[in-house]
């Protein structure tokens, strides 16, 4: 061996730092035996070692739960909570130590491709229905990889554009659910994203995976790439990044650094401490079969759950016993259950709708025309049929959606319109039929003002998985009652969207220009209309709200309780949900943001009482220039109801805030002095003494608050820049000897 080899000790430590394969780590014989990894949001596809990240080549059967765009809409945190511990018994009996998933990235358009894989454009619910995720998975021994991080919304030059966002933005939308979800369940792996944030790459930003990720919110797992994210190897570990997935070949950069000096040897260390605490924490176990039996009927409830009933006009559903209906619509016989990508699973098996009603309804109640052709091929004979089959029956059910073709991983969306071949088929049968219900099938949102109105009663499906055809015809027929509630909002028109012209960027940078008003952060604040809002849903029966409390529990933590009752006919499923938002002349902040929901079953005439628990960080902000979350004194006002346009009761929660005084400088407006707890009085000492101030006209006193203290020294009234630097002193002697007797913060 040359003498200027690098030791093997370092060689083996540095091939620890990406994959043995596609799937695998790489083990470190006596420290480190070789993980397994498999993608997973709503099912495990374990491939081959010799497999892909694509989705291309097979994988084992395994159950096909509805993706999170169905999950999130069940806004049931215990049943997803379930389907979490099915999918690490399931990837256990496989051998899989780590599930890919949950996916968390906020809906920031409709037109992202992986909407599917997604949960909502709000944080709160994506951090709930996550936490829920994880704490299932890892309950039966296998890690949870959270993903992407961060700030990864769209599918378009995925792999180099700068997603360009403020701070306050970043903080309060796009990390917050990540934060939630590492501090609270501790997932065993985070996974960063493709893109770049704020012209950093992910997988080398030393401020995003250590600085926020380790230093602030405390995880102790591993950082991996996601597959092919890295692009400098060294840059990657020096910023956090654990382990790159899949190995590029390149582990010879990480030695020659350490050789080189260029990257302290202890970085390694650290990395293979890192792998060892992951593998103490994960065990599966291949003696137990896959429990797929029992866990088809888990999907199903899921799905079930997840279905949103948008429109029921004259209780078009459920339907009746009798009824003759026309099944119309490929989808029927060939459904979307999942996306395409990645997280393309092989199910156990597939439900169809068409099939469910058959077997629910007598023989001959429930005859079938397909209409159109999944691709879109012109094909008249087929509408013209479904049309006339809608004409001899009771009832027409149209099953309509989005292709496979329009929506993937890989690609974003041009518009959120159904296909034109579709529409026009429901508005021939709309004509002959006296009533029409549409069943939607779809990733991400899509558009309903325009047609809307040509149907009774419409079904969102989404993507519902394998048992999603029988789940459907459940709800339709009233063997179930929808209980899923939107977590996005659906637009009038794609060119209302906050996003719209922001979408999806140019020139290798996307601009996050609607800032904290992300989706109906944006509509409700300035009460735009929209056809449906987000947190709507309707069931089979009616409940009412009442009782409000906001009860003070100390420390600016509150507890809000209400009652729901069921005051219909039939046994249902209400998602009462609590808003907060401060009041203001001008808005810098949103109306109104989600801050806890609960679902609960009620029977005819049947009441809960519900209590949800707010805090004062549910009330606060990101202050950038402090870095630090800030509570503002104020009375909040907290809303409670079935949507974010359906409030039903309103209360107030009141704060004196945190009471933070920051440092004032020579540089602090008047305004900022003025408004300081230390110094504000002192400068009002100063005014009162000066003659003449009452009759400065106030547009010149307005004027002046935006002005630098030290400005003064400028205008000749005896004010020098040695006086304000002794006021400067003064007050911050005050202000230290304030936060010493705890009377504010700083």
């Amino acid at each position: 061996m040359s003498s200027d080899a690098p030791p093997p000790d370092l060689i083996a430590k540095a091939s620890v730092t990406s994959g043995s394969g596609v799937w695998h780590t790489t083990p470190l014989p006596g420290v480190l035996r070789r993980l397994h990894l498999t993608d997973g949001p709503h099912g495990i596809r374990q491939q081959t070692e010799e497999g892909d990240h694509l989705g291309i080549a097979g994988s084992a059967p395994a159950t096909c739960f509805p993706p999170a765009v169905a999950l999130g809409s069940t806004w049931n945190p215990e049943l997803v909570r379930r389907v979490g511990a099915a999918l690490g018994a399931e990837a256990s009996a496989m051998g899989v130590d780590v599930v890919l998933g949950p996916g968390m990235n906020i809906k920031r358009s409709p037109l992202c491709g992986r909407n599917f894989e997604y949960v909502s454009e709000d944080p709160h619910v994506t951090a709930r229905i996550a936490a829920a995720l994880v704490e299932g998975i890892q309950s039966e021994g296998v890690g949870a990889c959270v993903k992407h991080f961060a700030a990864n919304n769209q599918e378009t030059d995925r792999m180099r554009s700068s997603s360009d966002v403020d701070e306050r933005t970043l903080r309060e939308i796009y990390l917050s659910a990540f934060e939630e979800v590492v501090r609270t369940t501790a997932p065993a792996m985070v996974m960063c994203s493709y893109n770049r944030l704020n012209g950093v790459y992910t997988s080398q930003d030393p401020w995003l995976l250590t600085t926020v990720l380790r230093e602030e919110w405390g995880f102790d797992g591993v950082v991996v790439s996601d597959w092919g994210a890295v692009v400098d190897r060294v840059e990657a570990v020096r910023a956090g990044l654990d382990l790159e997935m899949p190995p590029s070949g390149t582990d010879r950069r990480i030695v020659d650094a350490v050789v080189e000096g260029r990257l302290e040897e202890s970085v390694l260390d650290t990395v293979v401490e890192r792998l060892r605490g992951l593998q103490e924490r994960v065990s599966s176990d291949t003696s137990r079969p896959p429990e797929h039996e029992a866990h088809r009927e888990l999907a199903r409830e899921a799905a079930r759950e997840a279905l949103v009933l948008l429109r029921n006009e004259n209780g078009a559903l459920p339907l009746e016993p009798g009824l003759s209906i026309a099944v119309v619509g490929e989808f029927a016989r060939t459904p979307r259950y999942q996306g395409g990508g990645s997280s393309h699973v092989v199910p156990t098996r597939v439900t169809d709708a068409l099939a469910a009603f058959r077997e629910a309804l007598p023989e001959g109640a429930a005859r079938f025309a397909p209409g159109f052709t999944l691709d879109g091929t012109d094909a008249p004979g087929l509408a013209d049929e479904a049309v006339a089959l809608a004409e001899e029956t009771d009832v027409a059910v149209l099953f309509l959606g989005l292709p496979e073709s329009l929506e993937s991983e890989g690609f974003d969306r041009t518009d959120i319109d159904l296909p034109a071949e579709q529409l026009a088929l429901l508005a021939r049968v709309r004509r002959v039929s006296e009533r029409v219900v549409v069943v939607l099938a779809n990733g991400g949102v899509v558009s309903v003002a325009d047609w809307r109105d040509d149907a009774d009663a419409v079904l969102e499906g989404w993507l519902p998985g394998q048992e999603g055809g029988a789940a459907v015809v459940d709800v339709l027929t009233g063997a179930a009652s929808p209980s899923g509630r939107l977590t996005e909002t659906v637009p009038l028109r794609l060119s209302d969207h906050p996003s719209y012209l922001n979408f999806p960027g140019e020139h290798g940078h996307v601009r996050y220009g609607e800032g904290v008003f992300v989706g109906y952060r944006y509509f409700d604040t300035l009460d735009r209309p929209v056809a449906h809002p987000f947190g709507h849903g309707l069931t089979y029966t009616t409940f009412a709200y009442s009782d409000l409390e906001v009860t003070e529990t100390g420390g600016d933590a509150w507890t809000v309780a209400f009652t729901v009752a069921n005051t219909g006919g039939r046994a249902g499923q209400e998602v009462a949900q609590m808003y907060v938002g401060l009041p203001q002349s001008h808005p810098t902040r949103p109306v109104r943001e989600l801050r806890g929901f609960a679902k609960t079953a009620l029977e005819p005439g049947e009441s809960a009482r519900v209590e949800l628990p707010l805090t004062g960080r549910d009330l606060s902000t990101w202050d950038p220039e402090h870095g630090r979350w800030s509570l503002a004194a104020g009375t909040y006002t907290v809303s409670v109801g079935a949507s974010s346009r359906d409030i039903r009761l309103t209360g107030e929660a009141v704060t004196s805030g945190d009471r933070f005084a920051p440092a004032l400088t020579r540089r602090s407006t008047l305004k900022e002095w003025s408004s300081h707890p230390i110094g504000g009085p002192v400068l009002a000492e100063i005014r009162a003494g000066m003659e003449g101030l009452d009759a400065v006209p106030e547009e010149l006193m307005r004027m002046a608050d935006s002005l630098p203290i030290v400005a003064l020294a400028t205008f000749g009234e005896g004010v020098t820049e040695e006086m304000v630097d002794l006021l400067v002193a003064d007050v911050e002697t005050r202000r230290l000897a304030a936060i010493e007797r705890g009377e504010i913060t700083g």
